[in-house]
């Protein structure tokens, strides 16, 4: 039993499924897959997270913190980028721990994206309702109290959460239900929604970064760290650095493992791999490209808010609008608050489209039932009964949860899932020396080690309560494994076939 829980799936297994009937259609190209990373990249880290993370976290020091999660996510991306082109299936990491660690590792890094993925589009889709109540409120419009936020949120101050008096957020279901519409249509149609809105947001954060220049006080830049430089925990206990009202960690890592799931774009890049149409070449390039090309710009960005407004005076659901509006520039609040409406929207469409991906490889495996995870839509060739209840469950969560509680939920999901593609990186070296790789990793094993250390750093830099929500969701992801997935498993079965020929064969033998 021990051996099979680590049973790895063969590369050869993997590319025969990719060319049978029921896989996605190959129609990204590299533009395309930049876009998709872009798009998932740019939007809630520049026009919502800045906010929080400056505001509760690091302050001015947040420059440094786009530096750091931007290293963590280098070194990651390129382990990503040379498996992606090893094996361009769906799945992303999921995939990568089946061919190196095993099956019960896959399961737990596929449980883990299934995680990172819900609670991202979340945490944007609540994003998106404070942008959008921003914008109409230029026009004089309001969502009544009771139906614009959700019934709760953390506060730094108090360090525990308190009631709103909202009941549900009816702009973030909204949207939630508009975009899951969009892809179930189909995936062409999802990306070139996707090239469209981020053309415009890149736009809009070229404008901010070019007008907020001539607006920015250096002055706003000091203390440059109120909180500190540090801010590195271990189960609640503050290791390095100051501690907000709640026990957890302040400082510029803090603020670093605050933001870092805005980079996960180059993520799903590796889950649209299967839809590439060479994506030995195009997903690396994809993958690369949009990480490279928006750190720069989250850099630029978080320096011209910090400089246009003390840190203490961000407003943490609308921070760059609401900058502009500070500084006597309520006509930049229209465009900046259009802007990031369609660049969050294209963040969740990016963030919903991947989630079903990674369901669909656990579906092939028979890891989740395959006549709901697996199904196919005949004429959309989309995984379209896993995006519905995607769909449904990120409304019900941005309705309900507040922005603080799911953006650092997300965050350590998504930096587990970086260190085991670093760490399965330097495991595949090793047990598949000779696979063709288009794309090499560069200075293996340096990369990948300092990649798990990066990754590491930040996840001790989050709250222990995220840790708690960690592993509990591990656990529950247990539960169904040993009930259903170890049972059902593809591989399993092959091998148990495999084990009925061969007792067959010897009687036979024996007898002749």
């Amino acid at each position: 039993m021990f051996k099979n829980l680590f049973a790895r799936k063969p590369l050869s297994l993997l590319l025969e499924e990719m060319a049978g009937e029921n896989r996605l259609r190959r129609v990204l190209g590299p533009v395309q897959l930049t876009s998709l990373g872009v798009g998932c990249i740019i939007g809630t880290g520049i026009f919502v997270l800045t906010g929080v993370a400056a505001h509760d976290k690091a302050g001015p020091a947040l420059i440094l913190s786009f530096v750091v999660a931007g290293l963590a996510c280098i070194f990651s991306a390129l382990c990503y980028a040379e498996f992606a082109s090893l094996a361009p299936v769906a799945g992303s990491a999921y995939t990568y721990a089946y061919a190196t660690l095993g099956e019960l590792f896959a399961w737990i890094i596929g449980w883990d994206l299934v995680l990172e993925y819900t609670v991202a589009s979340a945490t944007v889709a609540h994003g998106w309702s404070h942008y959008f109540q921003s914008f109409i409120g230029i026009f004089g419009l309001k969502i009544p109290h009771a139906l614009s936020i959700a019934p709760f949120d953390f506060s730094p101050t108090l360090g525990r959460l308190v009631a709103t008096g909202s009941v549900l957020d009816v702009p973030a279901i909204v949207i939630a239900g508009i975009v899951t519409a969009i892809l179930v249509v189909g995936i062409k149609e999802s990306a070139s929604v996707n090239t469209a809105m981020v053309a415009i947001k890149v736009a809009i954060v070229f404008f901010v970064i070019i007008v907020g220049a001539f607006y920015v006080n250096p002055a706003n830049w000091l203390p440059f760290a109120p909180f500190g430089l540090t801010g590195v925990s271990f189960f609640g206990h503050t290791l390095v650095g100051q501690s907000g009202a709640g026990g957890e960690p302040l400082g510029m890592l803090a603020g670093a493992a605050m933001i870092f799931f805005a980079y996960i774009g180059f993520d799903s890049v590796s889950t649209h791999a299967e839809e590439a149409r060479n994506p030995q070449r195009d997903v690396p390039i994809g993958i690369v490209t949009s990480l490279a090309l928006c750190t720069v710009l989250y850099i630029a960005v978080s320096a011209i808010l910090t400089g246009m407004v003390p840190y203490d005076k961000i407003d943490i659901n609308a921070p760059v609008a609401e900058a502009f509006r500070q500084v006597g520039l309520p006509w930049a609040q229209f465009l900046i608050a259009l802007g990031a409406l369609a660049g969050i929207t294209s963040v969740l469409l990016v963030l919903m489209l991947s989630q079903p991906r990674v369901f669909l490889a656990m579906a092939r495996d028979g890891m989740v039932p395959e006549s709901v995870f697996g199904a196919v839509h005949p004429k959309f060739r989309t995984p379209y009964k896993s995006t519905i209840l995607t769909g449904i469950v990120v409304a019900l969560l941005a309705a309900f949860v507040p922005l603080r509680v799911l953006a650092e939920l997300v965050n350590i999901g998504t930096l587990l899932a970086f260190v085991i593609v670093c760490a399965a990186v330097l495991i595949m070296r090793k047990v598949e020396p000779d696979a063709p790789r288009p794309f090499r990793c560069p200075l293996v094993p340096l990369v990948p080690i300092l990649g798990i250390g990066f990754c590491a750093l930040l996840m001790f830099s989050l709250p222990a309560e995220n840790w708690l929500r960690l592993i509990v969701w591990l656990l529950a992801g247990f539960v169904i494994y040993f009930a259903y997935g170890r049972r059902h498993s593809v591989l399993a079965r092959r091998r148990q076939t495999a084990a009925l020929d061969a007792v067959a064969v010897e009687p036979a033998a024996g007898q002749k």
